[in-house]
């Protein structure tokens, strides 16, 4: 197919999408047949990215009747975690990862013309499954269906409030990386990331907030919106996180505070300005091996008006840099024996599947795994991570920033 015939096709395709539902995406096999496929399917990720689903359009969950494949061991979840097309032997279907920019967000599955072996140009696929993204984004954020589709268990009040103000869990440019996770994803309360760029800065922070109840997941909540509204002001670190404060004390007088760090990268400079409220210190790895944590005096949880100093300090990341940031969980998080997974197994987790050259979100989603492994498979007290790739697990949080692109996991 020319570039011209494809570009028609797709253009036809949008246009019929405008006044589309969520659960009219299955129409795209009808638009894969009009472009030499015999038809396409669409699968969406859970929420804790261990199953694909699919799209059916049909009942009140748009996937019933629809099939499911897992993320390990199947080649759908082999696209899924590679972001690479994979094709099924002896002539059968090929599977296209499904993105919003870098957020996965799940697979094409595209068909051969019955009677055939024959698949469309791949060019072809990749551009069904770019519009595929460009549609499932445009549509979930007002679907239930598809935010029933994605969950495996019911929602927490705490996390259905927190969730929607999540940003994309993954963003990634010419300069930057950002990835995150949070557990566990049903029944996360009083942690929470945020990142934005603007211009050649990025801002990123992370909150873990005192307790594990709604009033946790409130405290977070208003602390992550109020950072935000003084950083789109314009407001420095230092007195957004007095700003925090003031805000907390004014809702919940001292019952509540949380910890956090704000933080700002120059993505021209590296330069690295952050303060540090109360949260475990930020760790580096420089040279896909060496290790080193930034140190900043802190000035005490947000909420808790301790009085002291907050300071805003400096360090020099360099190119191909990984910041973590993260909360107790993930280094707290113990096996049977009541050995804690620790720092040292948290980074060096990192480093060996850096190595491998996997995406940092598949780096994060693998870490959650092996957090759960450690602590004999159980989801609980987890929090998120952004370790400039994803969010982790057992109440943990980590953040991974680096540049020539920078990686930041938070």
């Amino acid at each position: 197919m020319s570039a011209e015939a494809l570009g028609r096709a797709l253009s036809r395709l949008l246009e019929d999408s405008h006044t589309a539902a969520f659960e009219q995406l299955p129409g795209l096999e009808a638009a894969a047949r009009g472009l030499g496929a015999g038809g396409a399917r669409l699968f969406v990720a859970d929420l804790q990215e261990d199953v694909l689903r699919e799209i059916t359009g049909v009942g009140v969950d748009a996937g019933r009747g629809g099939q499911e494949a897992r993320i390990e061991g199947t080649l759908p979840g082999r696209a899924y975690q590679t972001l690479q097309i994979t094709t099924a032997p002896m002539g059968g279907a090929c599977w296209a990862p499904v993105l919003d920019g870098a957020e996965r967000l799940g697979v094409l599955r595209v068909d051969p013309v019955p009677g055939t072996t024959a698949l469309p140009d791949m060019d072809v696929v990749r551009a069904l499954a770019s519009m595929a993204g460009l549609l499932l984004i445009s549509k979930r954020s007002n679907s239930d269906a598809h935010a029933r589709l994605t969950r495996t268990r019911r929602m927490s009040v705490p996390a259905e409030t927190q969730w929607a103000l999540m940003p994309p869990r993954t963003f990634a440019n010419d300069r930057l990386t950002v990835s995150a996770v949070m557990e566990p994803a049903y029944q996360v309360a009083g942690d929470a990331f945020d990142y934005a760029i603007a211009g050649d800065v990025a801002h990123f922070a992370v909150f873990d907030a005192m307790g594990h109840d709604t009033a946790a997941g409130l405290t977070a909540s208003l602390a992550m919106a109020t950072c935000r509204s003084h950083r789109r002001s314009g407001g420095p670190l230092a007195a957004t996180s007095h700003a925090i404060e003031e805000n907390l004390v004014q809702q919940f007088g001292h019952s509540r505070y949380a910890t956090g760090i704000l933080a700002a990268l120059d993505l021209t400079t590296g330069q690295l300005s952050w303060v540090n409220r109360g949260h475990l210190l930020p760790v580096v790895i420089r040279g896909r091996r060496w290790v080193t944590t930034l140190h900043c005096a802190p000035a005490g949880p947000m909420g808790a008006r301790f009085g002291l100093r907050t300071n805003v300090c400096v360090d020099q990341l360099e190119p191909g840099d990984r910041l973590l940031l993260f909360t107790d969980g993930i280094t707290e998080a113990r096996d049977t024996n009541g050995e804690l997974f620790g720092v040292e197994r948290f980074t060096d987790f990192i480093i060996r599947h850096h190595a491998d050259g996997l995406p940092v979100a598949e780096t994060l989603r693998r870490l959650i795994h092996a957090v759960l492994d450690h602590h004999d498979g159980r989801r609980r007290r987890h929090r998120p991570v952004l370790p400039m790739a994803r969010e982790a697990a057992e109440r943990g949080m980590s953040k991974a920033l680096s540049r020539s692109p920078a990686h930041l996991i938070l």
